[in-house]
């Protein structure tokens, strides 16, 4: 079947060729757990239909052609070909409910960010610019429940109903982040896990933190949220790069 085909017959192909190059992104980056974690995208208005990875298909590998459409209010859809796994539907489907502004979901066990949400105080001061561009934006979830069942999943979403906090950092287990498209969200989730690095790294040298006022932190996080065109800049980026190589994410 020819590529012009594929696309006549499946909708949404662009947002599939952007999703596609965010999980091959992921592998590339070493922020992926296999055959494990799950990426969104909202493709209604009230986000309740929206796309995802197949199940247990490796980031390496998805393509445009395999990503797959879900619609969080019908359960059938779990019994489909591909369908995703439970706790996908879970987290995945109780944000896409409840949180409309959450228009992309991406959520992965990237190693620093894991790192941090396993440390008893999961909180990420603002010690560099890329910390600071996170003050103020994320949630942390302390009540961890194990896998992101339904129940678990409704949980989480529900912690997310404030716009502006667009992290979760789920304790004892990974990220979550939340975006209105791929690249908004891809490129938080990138800044995210250098942010998280640079604080783990900090950490490990044993001396004292300098960190940022509240005045100062909360100035970079509002001046990098109105940062024009960086984060769609960077993912086109990324995309041409793959693009160069002759990369077979967008059929």
């Amino acid at each position: 079947m020819s590529i012009s085909h594929i696309r006549l017959n499946m909708g949404y192909w662009k947002e599939r060729v952007d999703l596609a190059a965010a999980f091959r992104w992921t592998e590339r980056l070493n922020y992926h757990e296999g055959v494990a974690n799950h990426f969104s995208l909202a493709i209604n208005e009230d986000g309740t239909k929206f796309l995802m990875n197949p199940n247990q298909s490796h980031f390496a590998r998805i393509k445009a052609s395999d990503i797959i459409e879900i619609d969080a209010n019908d359960p059938e859809t779990l019994s489909g070909p591909n369908a995703p796994d439970p706790t996908a539907w879970g987290l995945h489907g109780s944000i896409h409910r409840r949180c409309p502004h959450a228009r992309c979901a991406m959520h992965v066990h990237s190693i620093h960010a894991t790192v941090l949400a396993s440390l008893k105080d999961s909180r990420l001061p603002p010690i560099d610019q890329n910390c600071a561009a996170f003050y103020d934006r994320y949630v942390i979830d302390d009540e961890y429940g194990g896998l992101a069942f339904e129940d678990e999943g409704e949980r989480c979403a529900a912690m997310l109903q404030d716009p502006q906090k667009r992290v979760m950092i789920m304790g004892n287990h990974g990220v979550l982040i939340i975006g209105a498209n791929v690249g908004d969200t891809f490129n938080r989730l990138y800044y995210f896990e250098r942010a998280a690095e640079t604080y783990i790294r900090a950490l490990q040298t044993g001396q004292q933190l300098k960190v940022l006022s509240h005045e100062v932190a909360s100035k970079v996080a509002d001046q990098l949220d109105t940062f024009a065109e960086q984060d769609q800049r960077h993912f086109e980026e990324l995309k041409a790069i793959l693009d160069e190589e002759g990369c077979n994410y967008s059929q």
